[in-house]
C-alpha cells in the first residue's frame, strides 16, 4: 500500500474510529491518541492487509486490540466529557444525549461493543463477527441482548437476570 492509498483510508475512516473509541473510553484526548496509534501500527502492517474490502473491519480490530493494551498497561480515569464537546451529539436535547451515555456505560462490554460497531461504525453483523471473533449467531444474539437491556434501563425496569445475560 502507497503513502497516498494510506493517506485516503485515514481520511475515510478516523472519525468512524475517533467516535468508536470515545464511546470505548469517554476521553477525547485518550480517543485520539488510540485512533493516532491505530494508523501507527496500520502502517507498519499494511502488507498484512490482504482483501481491501475488508479495511474498515482490519482497522476497528487494531482499534479494539490498542484500547486493551491501554487497560493491561494501566487504569484509565472514567471522567465525563464536556456535553458541548461531545463528538455524536445532535445538540438538540444534550439531556437525553447524556443519559443514553450513561445507559449505554452500563452495559457489559460484551454487549456494548457490537451494539456500538453497528450503530457508529456501520457494521454488518458478519463484519461485526470477524472483528470479534465470534459468530453470527453470537453477534445477533449480543444485538438483541444489548438492545433489550437499553430499553429496560430507559423505562426503568429491573435489569435482566444474570442467566439472561451470559453469552
Amino acid at each position: 500500500m502507497k503513502a497516498n492509498e494510506f493517506e485516503r483510508l485515514v481520511r475515510a475512516y478516523s472519525a468512524d474510529l475517533f467516535r468508536f473509541a470515545y464511546w470505548q473510553c469517554r476521553d477525547r484526548g485518550v480517543a485520539e491518541d488510540l485512533v493516532q496509534e491505530t494508523f501507527a501500527r496500520a502502517w507498519t502492517a499494511r502488507d498484512q492487509l490482504r482483501e481491501a474490502a475488508s479495511v474498515k473491519a482490519w482497522l476497528f480490530r487494531i482499534l479494539r486490540n490498542e484500547h486493551a493494551r491501554l487497560y493491561e498497561r494501566k487504569a484509565l480515569p472514567m471522567e465525563d466529557a464536556d456535553l458541548g464537546e461531545l463528538p455524536i451529539s445532535d445538540g438538540v436535547d444534550l439531556e437525553r444525549d447524556y443519559a443514553v451515555r450513561e445507559q449505554l456505560a452500563m452495559l457489559s462490554p460484551q454487549f456494548r461493543e457490537p451494539l456500538l460497531m453497528q450503530t457508529l461504525g456501520g457494521f454488518s453483523c458478519a463484519e461485526i463477527a470477524s472483528v470479534l471473533g465470534i459468530g453470527e449467531a453470537a453477534t445477533m444474539q449480543r444485538l438483541t441482548r444489548a438492545r433489550l437491556a437499553l430499553r429496560r434501563l430507559w423505562l426503568g425496569e429491573p435489569a435482566a437476570s444474570s442467566k439472561e445475560n451470559a453469552s
